[in-house]
């Protein structure tokens, strides 16, 4: 099959064939989500029972995620001067993948934070290429809705991960039994992701011949989106923070923190669809609507009780939803085709270390007080409004 992708003519390529292309890298996503997802749920204690302090589970998280950022920028920029997207794509994978069940074999707090910054070094790798390779089989079938699919996929290994990991330790298995189960939706991630390179081994193929963006460097209208993006990002509370609240000042009880983070992420899942499909009906005005709707979370979740905190965690999985699904569609037509990986990268990249930025504010002003959080985390967020209005009238 791969042969005949070089001589097919790029019109004949059915959307049926993209959509397939796109449901296996849905896949993929799902079984890996259900590996990292599901070992982040328990890395923090498992790093204290191995001996690690308060202040060492901190930085190595940080300093997994600030690697994370500057390797966005660098495989985007390596994937298209080299064109070797899959081979990019499926170092990462492994390296993201692997590095999970090695983890129950860590006999030093050491090792398994080394373990756990390879894991994010590995997503960085890959995500680039990943996305730019989606954007081809997307163009077919709408690029909101294949997008929005992925995410939807990706979003229910996020919540079947930490669940297996749960049922584990209900039986009394243990962090390092639980490690050991991820490795079989470790494996089963890279078994459909090398079935998918032999399959599609030319993803490029999959979009239709159109005429080519042309442009030195990127186009002012990308760099307004991710000014947009990123003020965004910098006022999206993490969930961290959310759920410190909640447990500080007995705003739910215990056992239920978790039970609405799996809310948000089934909203997520089912937003980025529904969002994802709008866009491509609509286009980027949608993403007005959502910032709209889902910067009011943050008043509900650190001011109201119960039910108002289930309503802002509703509110906050539209906005996680629509930032996987719209914000990564929109890219696409935005720069040229063969610069899109780099796009992804400085994407990835120039939105993770916002959202850091962001992050570590609001935990500042949590201290000072919590009105001064919500205030900051809802203006940054509609700040981003103009500049979206901006992109819409700016001439592709």
């Amino acid at each position: 099959m791969g042969g005949q992708w070089g001589q097919q003519n790029s019109q004949s390529i059915s959307k049926t064939t993209a959509l397939k292309f796109v449901i296996l890298l849905g896949v993929v996503s799902l079984f890996a989500d259900m590996t990292y997802e599901g070992a982040r749920s328990i890395t923090g204690p498992y790093l204290a029972l191995l001996g690690a302090s308060g202040t060492v589970v901190g930085v190595v998280a940080g300093f997994g995620e600030l690697i994370g950022y500057g390797l966005h920028l660098v495989s985007g920029y390596v994937s298209d001067r080299t064109g070797k997207y899959w081979a990019i794509t499926l170092i990462g994978y492994f390296v993201n993948l692997l590095a999970v069940p090695l983890l129950a074999l860590a006999e030093r707090w050491e090792t398994a934070g080394l373990l756990m910054i390879m894991e994010r070094m590995g997503k960085a790798i890959r995500n680039p290429s990943r996305d730019a390779m989606l954007s081809h089989a997307t163009q077919s079938i709408g690029r909101g809705w294949g997008f929005g699919l992925h995410e939807a996929m990706d979003q229910i290994g996020a919540i079947l991960g930490p669940l297996i990991v749960a049922g584990v330790l209900y039986f009394n298995g243990g962090y390092r039994t639980s490690f050991a189960i991820l490795f079989i939706p470790a494996l089963l991630a890279l078994a459909v992701l090398l079935v998918a390179r032999a399959l599609y081994p030319r993803p490029r193929d999959l979009e239709a011949a159109s005429a080519q963006l042309r442009t030195e460097g990127f186009s002012r209208v990308f760099w307004l989106y991710l000014t947009a993006v990123s003020l965004i990002a910098a006022g999206y509370v993490d969930f961290p923070l959310i759920s410190f609240h909640f447990e500080k000042l007995f705003v739910v009880p215990k056992v239920w923190i978790p039970v609405l983070y799996s809310v948000a992420m089934g909203v997520d899942a089912l937003s980025a669809l529904f969002f994802g499909h709008l866009y491509d009906r609509v286009g980027l005005s949608i993403l007005i609507a959502v910032t709209l709707i889902s910067s009011m979370f943050a008043p509900l979740v650190f001011l109201g009780g119960f039910y108002l905190a289930l309503v802002g965690m509703a509110l906050w999985g539209i906005g996680m939803g629509a930032q996987e699904s719209i914000m990564r569609a929109a890219i696409a037509g935005m720069v040229p085709m063969d610069k899109r990986s780099t796009a992804y990268g400085i994407f990835n990249g120039g939105f993770g270390i916002f959202w850091f930025l962001g992050s570590a504010l609001m935990g500042v002003l949590y201290d000072v007080s919590v009105g001064s959080l919500i205030w900051f985390s809802l203006g940054i967020q509609l700040a981003s409004i103009p500049f979206i209005i901006l992109v819409r009238k700016e001439p592709r």
